[in-house]
């Protein structure tokens, strides 16, 4: 249907503006504010059959050419325009974009979206993303229309209506056009399912590119999203059978909920060893396989999906599972790594895990003489950020440091910390297998922090609701940001990280659904 000239009266006032019946009715009353002024949730617009409401449907209003619409309500303060010009983040200092981005922007709700809204909110902790949309020329529908989104939400201080990203989405996958039982608005869909769906569809944004690299992988998501799967099936039953072997690309790992599960460790294992029943070509009939799945290799952002909705046979539906499954802060990969990769990532890993106990040491140090506590009243703690050769890892030891070794501090003082974090990332990046080494957009350690997490709230499996909750440093590059920003569609706040465990699950409240995890670096 194409957009309708219509009028509205307001306080004895008459305006003329389009109303679109193929956009929600939210985004009308968008344009009525902007006329007369009147904030959206405290508008009323008259229609056929009582007031218009944000998920009514405009086929069975039946807006028509020139018809006259009458809008209640106490107008408060117009839009003023900016007090100064747009300045694009290119062009600010760092104070100025400090501030800019001090407090993200939400996004509006355009009937049941917070599944979408959820999505968006998590994929930006991944900056990479952003830029390479930015650098890239020849996008598809769906890339383009996010970068776009994330440069408006950069550039507002209010809440950004996303409805231009909705229709592309709604476009390319039709699920999502799908309406609602009662035929009132659009249904609600699941946010893992759109988070798939979105990032399958930024396959073809480029990646990075080093020279000599060895990697095959040209695309952003192969390099930085994207696991492999090693999956091996072999029979108890026929011990003669070889194992087959099978490799797989994967966007995210499962993790099984069952009565057992606490940890999200658990049920991720759980996923990873199955038995499958297969017919096998030794013994002629259907017989157990023990299937072992593990990843060879580990890319610098890995999605966890708490499977918490199941099809139920006996009541023919889908469920949600509200047990409660603790998820940790920071992630130990290795532990789902096959055993190859994990002899290679070991060296780095252990090193690595001696380094920030050397860093909390020195830490304890300097508030001790902050306090004021005279260095030789001070305990005596182990600063050393070498490590003697070991000969069993290629270039271990090989690192020179000119003057007073880190064990004998100049002057009675720790050397500027700038320092000890130099000489740490030479030592690890020595340790680093020149396979992964080359291996662009792979996790060099197997460790990660938790950066987002995708939360449903509700008891059933078909409605409910999608909240963000987005770790801040994930936002602005400063690693001492450690509380989280919580996404409600367009209601933006702080949330404690001490917090964070209320989100294991349990009940009827948000519960964790899609965890996204990134690689710590050297």
């Amino acid at each position: 249907m194409s957009p309708l000239n219509v009028h509205i009266k307001h306080a004895g006032n008459k305006h003329d503006l389009q109303l679109d019946p193929e956009k929600p009715p939210v985004a009308f009353k968008e344009a009525v504010y902007q006329c007369t002024g009147v904030p959206v949730d405290r508008m009323k617009i008259m229609v056929k059959g009582g007031v218009l409401k944000d998920d009514s449907d405009w086929t069975k209003i039946g807006p028509k050419e020139d018809q006259t619409f009458m809008v209640i309500g106490t107008a408060g303060e117009l839009p003023k325009p900016p007090a100064e010009p747009i300045k694009f983040l290119e062009d600010m200092n760092d104070t100025e974009l400090a501030d800019a981005i001090g407090m993200p922007v939400g996004l509006t709700n355009l009937g049941n979206t917070c599944y979408m809204s959820a999505t968006i909110q998590a994929l930006r902790a991944i900056p990479e993303l952003q830029s390479a949309l930015v650098e890239s020329r020849d996008l598809n529908p769906i890339a383009r229309s996010l970068r776009d989104l994330y440069t408006s939400m950069s550039r507002s201080t209010g809440g950004v209506m996303p409805l231009a990203f909705l229709n592309v989405l709604r476009d390319a996958v039709p699920q999502f056009a799908e309406r609602s039982r009662t035929g009132n608005g659009y249904a609600q869909q699941d946010a893992e399912e759109c988070w798939t769906q979105v990032t399958n569809r930024l396959r073809d944004v480029p990646g990075a590119s080093t020279l000599g690299s060895s990697s095959t992988r040209t695309k952003f998501i192969d390099q930085y999203m994207t696991g492999t799967l090693i999956r091996t099936l072999s029979s108890p039953e026929a011990p003669d059978e070889p194992p087959s072997v099978n490799e797989e690309s994967v966007l995210k790992v499962e993790c099984n909920i069952t009565v057992s599960t606490n940890f999200m460790l658990s049920g991720i294992m759980e996923a990873l060893n199955q038995p499958v029943i297969k017919h096998s070509p030794t013994l002629g009939r259907e017989a157990t396989y023990n299937s072992r799945s593990r990843l060879s290799r580990l890319p610098t952002y890995l999605s966890v999906h708490m499977v918490r909705f199941t099809w139920r046979r006996d009541i023919n539906k889908k469920a949600k599972i509200m047990r409660k499954v603790k998820f940790p802060s920071e992630f130990d990969a290795l532990d789902i790594a096959t055993d190859e990769l994990r002899e290679r990532m070991r060296p780095v890993a252990s090193r690595r895990s001696e380094i920030e106990k050397a860093r909390d040491e020195r830490r304890k140090v300097r508030k001790r003489t902050r306090a004021g506590v005279p260095a030789a009243q001070a305990p005596t703690v182990n600063v050393n950020s070498t490590t003697e050769a070991n000969p069993e890892v290629p270039g271990s030891g090989d690192i020179e440091v000119d003057g007073p070794g880190p064990e004998q501090p100049v002057g009675g003082e720790l050397r500027p910390e700038e320092w000890y974090r130099e000489q740490e990332k030479a030592e690890l990046e020595a340790l680093v297998d020149p396979s992964i080494k080359g291996d662009i957009g792979a996790s060099q350690t197997g460790v990660y922090d938790l950066v987002a997490i995708i939360t449903h709230k509700g008891a059933a499996a078909d409605s409910g609701h999608y909240i963000a909750f987005v770790a801040r440093h994930a936002l602005t590059g400063k690693e001492e940001d450690q509380d989280w920003i919580k996404f409600d569609d367009d209601k933006v706040s702080v949330f404690p990280a001490e917090k964070l465990s209320t989100l294991d699950g349990g009940g009827e409240d948000s519960a964790a659904y899609v965890l996204i995890y990134k690689s710590k670096g050297l």
